[in-house]
């Protein structure tokens, strides 16, 4: 047996959990968001995110991912910084810290913060023993955009910090020995050459954070509805798959952009989270 028929056959386990868990659920979506519940073709589940409640819960939905995905990167990009200047392995014990809450179920990540936020919640017990008023945060969109922060900030650092300490230092040492100052030589010379880790992390945060419904569910009290509660809704509640389905292609488009915005921005893979 040849090299590459050897190859073949290791990829074989890979390729069938590839058909099994992502072409054939890909394939169900695109057959029920693209016909009625006769079985005919129709284009009205993709057309319904117009609507009034539909279009209301993506702009929403859009606009807290971007304000999460913002949050994320300008917490995370100083913080990957730092990591990337550190020697030893002092940096690698952080990393492990941000690492660590991914280990925990994401559901009972969530549910810490609600039990925070809460009205009666331990940041407000406290700020009571202190004598300082209580803060409401609990069922707004604020919340949201914490709860979504805390559990997306590791991959928007991960990418950073992989960008980052792959940046040659001889090439920022020739800059500052050039007389670049450290202002000239972050927006010159490192802030391009993190461009991929950039990207990876935007895309990282903000998918995810297009496409939740737990944390709005739970930090949101289902007051404010992202366009991941109506898809679920219309797949637990309604039982209307065909719906649901022509409201999750129109998510696609979102996923499919970012996607290609990762593969022009960073070809080779230098912004990824290994």
């Amino acid at each position: 047996m040849t090299y590459n028929n050897k190859k073949k056959w290791l990829s074989a386990p890979y390729t069938l959990w590839s058909a099994i868990f992502i072409i054939v659920p890909l394939c169900m979506i695109f057959y029920y968001g693209l016909t009625d519940k006769t079985g005919a073709f129709t284009l009205d589940n993709i057309i319904a995110i117009t609507t009034v409640g539909h279009a209301k819960a993506l702009r929403l939905s859009i606009l807290l991912s971007l304000a999460c995905t913002l949050v994320c990167f300008l917490l995370a990009y100083p913080l990957a910084m730092i990591l990337a200047n550190r020697k030893g392995n002092k940096h690698q014990f952080i990393i492990l810290v941000f690492i660590l809450p991914m280990w925990m179920n994401f559901l009972l990540r969530t549910l810490a913060w609600q039990t925070l936020l809460e009205k009666n919640g331990v940041i407000n017990n406290v700020l009571t023993f202190l004598g300082m008023p209580n803060i409401k945060i609990i069922n707004t969109p604020a919340a949201i955009v914490l709860g979504m922060v805390y559990n997306f900030l590791p991959f928007m650092v991960l990418p950073l910090y992989n960008a980052l300490s792959k940046i040659d230092e001889n090439v920022i040492n020739a800059a500052r020995d050039l007389g670049a100052g450290s202002v000239y030589t972050f927006i010159r010379i490192i802030l391009p050459l993190s461009v991929p880790g950039i990207i990876s992390g935007i895309t990282m945060v903000f998918v995810p954070a297009l496409t939740t419904f737990v944390i709005s569910s739970l930090l949101g009290g289902s007051k404010l509805l992202l366009i991941g509660d109506v898809i679920e809704q219309e797949f637990t509640r309604a039982s209307n798959w065909h719906l649901g389905s022509g409201l999750s292609i129109v998510l696609m488009v979102f996923i499919l952009f970012n996607m290609v915005l990762s593969a022009v921005f960073d070809k080779d893979g230098e912004g990824s989270m290994l």
